[in-house]
């Protein structure tokens, strides 16, 4: 086993699965935040009235909102001693990635309970169950997004590619570094797009043959 090699699978490799299990953490914390309030925006929406019009230009407005803008915001717009009731307010490094991520994570889990709303009201049960992989896909994204903490000194998956291939010499090694890291992300994510992909394609072949 070469050097490089031995080095990659015997140091990199534990630090960056360590790494991206912060990645997938992170993306489930702002999944279930962004379910939360997306859910409750999808209601409203749906329903219409004063509460809908609100929910349409929320939903709007966090779907345009950058991660980076909202993730600095919240380390610097709230001091670092703030407290409420004697309890901490202070943002840290993983808690600002995951918030910056909710507002992605509830339009898009507005969007997609409108849409299954409305295939419930319709009486299409199938219809409403392609939420599932959409909200599935929606996870997928925000793990990939969640690279961001990079950028502010989260230990995430990037984070420890990056230390790792300062330290080598080698722009050769440094490649060979980065293909590894970009592998062991492509997997997972890959592999879990594809089921996304087989999940679609078998609720929509049966919601066209309940439908014929």
């Amino acid at each position: 086993m070469s050097a490089m090699a031995d080095r990659i699978f015997s140091d990199f490799l534990p630090v960056l699965l360590a790494g991206m299990v912060v990645n997938f953490q992170i993306a489930a914390l702002a999944l279930v935040l962004g379910l939360a309030l997306g859910l409750l925006l999808a209601a409203a929406r749906h329903y219409g009235g004063a509460a809908g019009a609100f929910a349409t230009s929320l939903i709007a407005l966090m779907r345009a909102a950058p991660t980076f803008v909202v993730m600095f915001f919240l380390l610097n717009a709230i001091p670092r001693d703030a407290t409420l009731l004697g309890v901490p307010l202070a943002v840290g490094g993983i808690l600002a990635v995951v918030l910056s991520l909710v507002p992605y994570s509830a339009a898009y889990a507005a969007d997609a309970g409108v849409e299954a709303l409305q295939q419930m009201r319709g009486g299409s049960t199938l219809g409403a169950l392609l939420f599932l992989p959409n909200m599935t896909r929606a996870f997928f994204v925000l793990v990939m997004s969640s690279s961001a903490g990079a950028a502010i000194g989260v230990s995430e998956g990037i984070a420890v590619i990056l230390r790792h291939a300062g330290q080598l010499p080698a722009l050769s090694d440094r490649l060979v570094l980065f293909a590894f890291g970009v592998l062991c992300f492509g997997i997972p994510l890959q592999l879990g797009f594809a089921l996304i992909r087989f999940a679609q394609r078998r609720l929509g072949r049966r919601l066209t043959g309940t439908r014929s």
